[in-house]
């Protein structure tokens, strides 16, 4: 889906085109957001503010959405973008942009602030399979690229399930943070044919090397998405261990 398989993962209020193209030298791909679409999410972002957390909440997201994209154009690097939504048709309406820019959409199931997960977004998505499989199934339908950020470790939530899941829905790829439990990348990539981006961790050779031992097909870097000396150590990394296997299943 992208190379090299390094992608630059969301930081909540950091994540723009100028921090995507910061990174292109070393990355195949950059997750910009999250951003709230609808009402209930964009509540939740501005209670969040009020903590003191950095958030994006322009006045309209979906132009935000759309500006974003549109200054990655000439970028060389694969743009997406998390987005988080209680209700369905804004994430159908950001996947319409998303789809005119040739960007991957991405439907946050991963954040786990109480703020987010008493209005139905976050990771409290993972427990509710029938919507966020509708959200995946409504956006794949505009023809975007359309996948889901998921967090291991939730109690109840068996990841592998859920993959195999969004799969049939029409997702392309999942994007998970594996926590402290590496070991289920591979019970996904064993599940699915997902393309698997595994996050969480990734600093150095080794943290990739395990990640590709597991079958994953790219790795994320978040918090030091922003230093030139991790992402360049990881990128080397996985174009490595992550592009070598690539290009031998291509010819197999």
């Amino acid at each position: 889906m992208f190379t090299p398989p390094l992608a630059l993962a969301s930081l909540s209020g950091e994540s723009n085109a100028d921090w995507a193209r910061a990174g292109s030298e070393y990355a195949g791909a950059a997750f910009l957001g999250g951003i709230a679409l609808d009402a209930d999410a964009r509540a939740a972002a501005r209670e969040l503010v009020a903590r003191d957390r950095t958030e994006f909440i322009p006045d309209d997201p979906l132009a935000f959405l759309d500006r974003e994209l549109e200054a990655l154009a000439d970028a060389p690097i694969q743009p997406a973008f998390n987005v988080r939504s209680a209700t369905p048709d804004p994430i159908v309406e950001a996947a319409r942009i998303c789809d005119g820019h040739d960007a991957f959409l991405e439907i946050n199931a991963h954040c786990r602030q109480d703020e987010l997960c008493a209005v139905g977004c976050g990771e409290t998505l993972l427990a509710d399979r029938e919507r966020l499989t509708g959200y995946v199934e409504a956006a794949a339908a505009t023809g975007a690229t359309v996948g889901a950020k998921v967090r291991a470790e939730v109690p109840g939530v068996e990841l592998p399930a859920l993959a195999r899941e969004l799969e049939r829905a029409g997702a392309s790829f999942v994007h998970v943070d594996a926590m402290d439990t590496e070991s289920i990348i591979g019970d996904i990539t064993a599940a699915t044919d997902l393309f698997v981006v595994a996050n969480n961790g990734v600093r150095d050779d080794e943290t990739v090397r395990e990640y590709a031992e597991y079958g994953a097909d790219a790795v994320s870097v978040g918090r030091p998405s922003d230093n030139p000396v991790v992402l360049s150590r990881v990128r080397d990394a996985a174009t490595r261990r992550l592009g070598e296997r690539a290009n031998a299943d291509s010819s197999s």
